[in-house]
Order: C-alpha cells, then structure tokens, then sequence
C-alpha cells in the first residue's frame, strides 16, 4: 500500500510535467519556461517545509502526514485542473512542493520504521522499488490520459487517485501511530553531529546529479554522438536499471550493511561516464544504466542509512534534516549542470563523475553512531 502510494506521489509531482508542461503551457498560451520555474519553487517549497514533516512525524505519526501530503497534492493538481490563467497553472506547481515535503519516500520509510524499527531494511527496499513505478509508468499514463481526454483530465486524474485511493489507504490500512513527541518539536532538539552533516552533504551530492541527469539525459546523449530517436530509448534505460537494482537489493543484498549499497552507488555513474567517453555513442547509453543503478541503490541508502547509523529512535525527524539541503541543491542542480553541458558533454560528465567520487570518499567516514 505504502509502494502503491509512493508511485502516484511521483508520477503525480517529479514526473508529471515531463509529459504535461508542454501541452498546458500552449493551451494558456506561454512558453514552458515559466511551467519549469514553478517546478524548481516546488522544489524550495519542498525544502523549507521538509524538517516541518518531520516534526509532523514525530507529533501524530507517518501515516497522518501521508494523508495530509495527499490532501495537498489534490489541491496543487485541481488548481492545475482548472487553470484559467498561467498564474494559477504555475502557482499549483508551486504547491506541489507542499504535498513533495510530506508525502514522499521520506514520510513512507519513517512509517516503515514506526512498524518494524531496525529491521524495516527490505520493506524500505520494496517500498522504493514499487515508488520507482511513478517513473516508469506514471509518463505514460499521463500521456495516454491526455490523449483520451485532454490535459486538464490528466491533473484531474491525479488529484482522483490521490483523494479515492492514497487517501483512504493512508487513513484506514496504514498503522495510525501517536507519534513519539506530545509537545511542540524544535528542530534544534536534534544535534547536528558531524556524521549528520556528512550524510547530508553525501546525499546532496547525490540528489544534484540526479537531478542533473534526470533533466538532462536526453540531451547529453544526443551529445556524445546519439540520435534523438535512440537517445531516447536510452534514456528509459535509466529506469529499468534503478528498479532491477533495488529488486537485487531485495533478494541478495538485504542483509549487507546500507555504507555498502551507497559506497557501490558512488561508482556506477563515473564509470558509465567513463566509458562513454572512451566509445562514443556506442558506449554512450552506459550513462543512463550507470546513473539508474546509481539512483535505485541511493534510494534505498536514503532510507536505510541513517537507520542503521543512528538507530530507530526519532528516525523520521532525523532523516527529514539529513536530506533537506539535497532539496535544496536539487531546486539548482539541473541550471548548473545545463552550464557545464553547453561547454561540452565531457566536461558534464567530469562534473557529475567528480561529485561522485567525492562522495565515493566521504562515505568512508560513516559510522554507526548513538543519536545525538
């Protein structure tokens, strides 16, 4: 339930304009320019409001927070829906940041951890792995929706799915846990040790190429030699390979320590970097496969890491704030990396490879430690 919830919490926001910027755009009559701006202040939104999910968390429970991110999800999308004018269209993307803060795999894991504590490793996976299904699948059912019945029933069928089904899941199946905290929660109640400051600059890495490489991809592969058409095809590589990664995750690597998933992660995109560069655009779809093992492997990390390093004990405020300045760098990544591209695709790569490698390096330094 909580896979099946994620997967529309995606399509329905980081997934969603992809198809459907262009088509709402034209028929309000602007450019996508502004759409993309709205998204990347959904992306600060989703910043500033994540350590407030996290309180939220530790107040009334994850399952209580899931609801009210898909209660604010439907708002953002029947504003989108019913857009008289580009203002209202843009501001309803902008509010999907509400609905982003709360109701993506951060809000899910904490509710995984609220149920089975130190040992929700595998449940975090699967959960990752049935999210990863708003990539897959959540394009091409926008576009079949819109196809069917035009670009408002798309934001009108997003929001239905989130009312109809994510809600009633969210209130009635999921565990309602009290929370651990009665009384208001101040962000400064949780330390920032200096492990916590490593894993969050470690997972703003990750989350900024990422972010890169998912606005991004097509483009650079038709740099390094690809045609529009293939790179294309090769692009959806990127998905099929974060979903067989955290599947392999499930099955073999369950029971290693999360410091190795999100070590080996650090190595897929230099290395398909690397080979793209050395075979041109033979080897230029080993980009997308190396960067999707690379984003099915962190998701798990995202969620398994700081479980094992600090413990059970106030995870989903402690989570929240690791990965709150990744929100942020996400929000800049892809106009920094759009910088480098028109350089060149190999001095791209050597940006996203470099930051990599450092993170490779700085997960040396992780620790399971007692919370602060």
């Amino acid at each position: 339930m909580l896979g099946l919830g994620q997967a529309v919490a995606f399509a329905s926001s980081y997934y969603l304009l992809g198809v459907m910027a262009d088509p709402a755009a034209a028929a309000l009559g602007i450019g996508t320019g502004p759409v993309f701006l709205a998204l990347s202040g959904a992306f600060l939104v989703s910043a500033v409001l994540t350590p407030y999910a996290g309180q939220a968390i530790e107040r009334v429970g994850g399952a209580r927070v899931l609801a009210a991110s898909n209660l604010a999800f439907v708002v953002a999308l029947l504003m989108m829906a019913v857009a008289p004018h580009p203002l209202v269209l843009c501001l309803g993307v902008v509010l999907l940041g509400v609905g982003m803060a709360a109701g993506l795999y951060g809000t899910a894991f904490a509710v995984l951890v609220e149920m089975q504590g130190q040992g929700a490793r595998r449940a975090i996976a699967a959960v990752s792995l049935l999210g990863a299904l708003g990539g897959a699948l959540g394009w091409p059912i926008s576009r079949e929706v819109l196809d069917l019945a035009g670009w408002r029933a798309v934001f009108g069928f997003w929001a239905a799915l989130h009312l109809f089904v994510c809600l009633p899941i969210a209130l009635t199946i999921l565990p309602q846990h009290k929370g651990q905290m009665k009384a208001a929660v101040d962000v400064s109640t949780i330390r920032w040790s200096p492990t916590m400051i490593r894993m969050a600059i470690f997972f703003a890495g990750a989350w900024a190429v990422a972010s890169a490489m998912a606005a991004h991809l097509p483009r650079l592969l038709v740099d390094l030699g690809m045609t529009v058409e293939r790179a294309a095809w090769a692009a959806g590589l990127m998905a099929a390979s974060a979903m067989a990664v955290r599947l392999l995750d499930i099955t073999v690597l369950h029971r290693s320590h999360p410091i190795l998933t999100a070590r080996l992660a650090t190595l897929f995109h230099p290395t398909g970097a690397l080979l793209a560069v050395l075979l041109g655009a033979v080897g230029a779809p080993l980009v997308a496969v190396g960067q999707g093992l690379a984003n099915g492997f962190l998701s798990v990390a995202s969620g398994a890491l700081p479980l094992k390093v600090f413990g059970a004990e106030r995870y989903g405020m402690r989570q929240a704030l690791i990965l709150t300045p990744a929100r942020y760098v996400q929000a800049a990544a892809p106009a920094v990396y759009a910088v480098a591209l028109n350089v060149s695709p190999g001095v791209a790569l050597a940006l996203s490879s470099a930051i990599c490698l450092g993170m490779f390096a700085l997960s040396f330094s992780f620790r399971d430690a007692s919370p602060a």
